[in-house]
């Protein structure tokens, strides 16, 4: 029998609009699974079950009384803790900032409150949103990293504790724990998605991301999150993208995919080869190797070059006031991003928009670029794993989403990562879809396996459909 927490988005906010079940009831049944796992897992920084009752509570009583419904009205979802909550701490996995109250919710938050959401409780991010590693493992195996920075978010998701949760991606983050954690995980492109009220490392490269069973579900949620906000610059008024219903259909001609390896593929672990090859073989005319040349060497080394410096500024005060209670690794990269010249910093920044030109070509033939979301499995022990897959895409503003289609020699979850055209969110997550549903119907390569062995249940087949 399917238990409530295993709904998917969709199929909870249909179940309680039309009165089959309670967001009292949908909640108990995450909070059991919480404490069925979570001993394990350790995805939550904060979580109170009582809170988290009185507001589904609240969402009963609003449809009892007849009044309107949003979309997500009654569903639980995580909170990655460096979105500002004016209900829980937010501490940005930081000893630092220990027992910090916001008194506002971020701009993300609140939209999500907006459209009826339950916030279950804040997962655990990475310190800083950066490498050193918070205390959740991965659900597949807890001698295995969940990836960072989106660490809690992703493996709460994956678990089973809560159907979808949002997390941020400044270099990594969201793709590569999606990957390591066998869940699909979405990151806009930039600007999309408003950031205010969120801990801030570079304006360049931060983007709000979401963790999802699947790919409509990552879809409807982003639907909610997405517009202009006046204290975000870089977003813009537009009209509602509609990401959902074109996720959920189909498009007028089978995609065609470029499968690119580029700078970061020198990284990749020998599964990586031999798993892409057969997935290149099942898909057949439909996709086809593309070399973006040498033009895109240094990107991923002005990725860094941003990223540090915008950190550096961003923290200067952390650094000045408290640096022994910041990570050796914070320490370092803060201390590295001051030493870039001004020079270095304009060619990494201004270089990005060349670069995205270089890409409209390509996307002027394909539909997606089709490439590996990490190097390989989750590492064993703690390191969150090397995001030099991502970083290329965050630098450039894309749209990426991590599909959970591949699987290693060790029975751990391999993402596939797409890759759109910056703005076409809508039609990339349509194209993601056809991807998943067309491998599915033909036998997919190295299938991913559907054992979590930390909670001993079975997963849902249709988390990327």
């Amino acid at each position: 029998m399917t238990r409530l927490a295993d709904l998917s988005v969709a199929e909870a906010a249909a179940a309680i609009r039309e009165g089959r079940v309670t967001a009292v009831e949908l909640t108990e049944d995450c909070l059991s699974r919480v404490r069925e796992v979570d001993g394990q897992v350790q995805a939550w920084a904060f979580l109170d079950p009582d809170h988290a009752l009185r507001q589904a509570q609240a969402a009963d009583d609003q449809r009892m009384a007849g009044r309107a419904l949003g979309p997500l009205h009654g569903v639980p979802l995580g909170i990655k803790d460096i979105f500002d909550t004016s209900d829980y701490p937010t501490e940005f996995g930081s000893a630092l900032w220990r027992g910090r109250t916001p008194r506002h919710d971020a701009a993300a938050v609140a939209r999500l409150r907006a459209a009826g959401a339950v916030i279950l409780g804040k997962t655990v991010t990475t310190e800083y949103a950066y490498y050193h590693p918070g205390k959740t493992r991965n659900p597949h195996d807890p001698a295995r990293t969940p990836g960072g920075s989106s660490s809690g978010s992703a493996a709460a998701v994956a678990a089973g504790m809560v159907p979808a949760a949002i997390g941020s991606q400044t270099n990594g983050s969201v793709i590569r724990p999606a990957a390591f954690c066998g869940v699909v995980g979405y990151k806009p492109t930039h600007g999309l998605i408003p950031r205010s009220g969120a801990l801030l490392l570079s304006r360049a490269l931060d983007h709000v991301g979401v963790f999802a069973r699947s790919i409509v579900d990552a879809a409807l949620i982003a639907d909610v999150l997405a517009g202009h906000d006046e204290e975000d610059p870089d977003t813009r008024p537009i009209a509602a993208p509609q990401l959902a219903m074109t996720a959920a259909g189909e498009p007028p001609l089978p995609p065609r995919f470029a499968f690119v390896k580029g700078p970061a593929w020198k990284a990749a672990e020998p599964v990586l080869d031999e798993a892409f090859a057969e997935l290149v073989a099942a898909l057949g005319e439909t996709i086809q190797p593309v070399d973006l040349g040498t033009a895109f060497d240094r990107a991923i080394d002005f990725h860094g070059i941003v990223m540090a410096t915008d950190m550096a500024h961003n923290f200067r005060r952390d650094l000045a006031k408290g640096g022994d209670a910041l990570s050796p690794q914070l320490r370092e990269l803060l201390t590295r991003g001051q030493q870039h010249t001004a020079f270095d910093y304009l060619e990494a920044t201004t270089a990005a928009e060349t670069f995205n030109r270089l890409l409209d070509d390509l996307f002027n033939e394909y539909d997606a670029i089709l490439t590996a979301s990490a190097p390989g499995e989750a590492p064993i022990g703690t390191a969150t794993g090397n995001p030099i897959f991502c970083s290329l895409w965050t630098y450039l503003g894309t749209p990426a989403v991590s599909l959970p289609l591949l699987e290693g020699p060790n029975g751990m979850p391999i993402g596939v990562q797409l890759v759109g055209r910056r703005g076409n969110d809508a039609r990339l997550l349509r194209t993601a879809r056809w991807l998943s549903r067309h491998l599915a119907e033909g036998g997919k390569p190295h299938r991913k396996s559907t054992s979590s062995k930390s909670s001993g249940r079975r997963t849902s087949q249709r988390r990327a459909k």
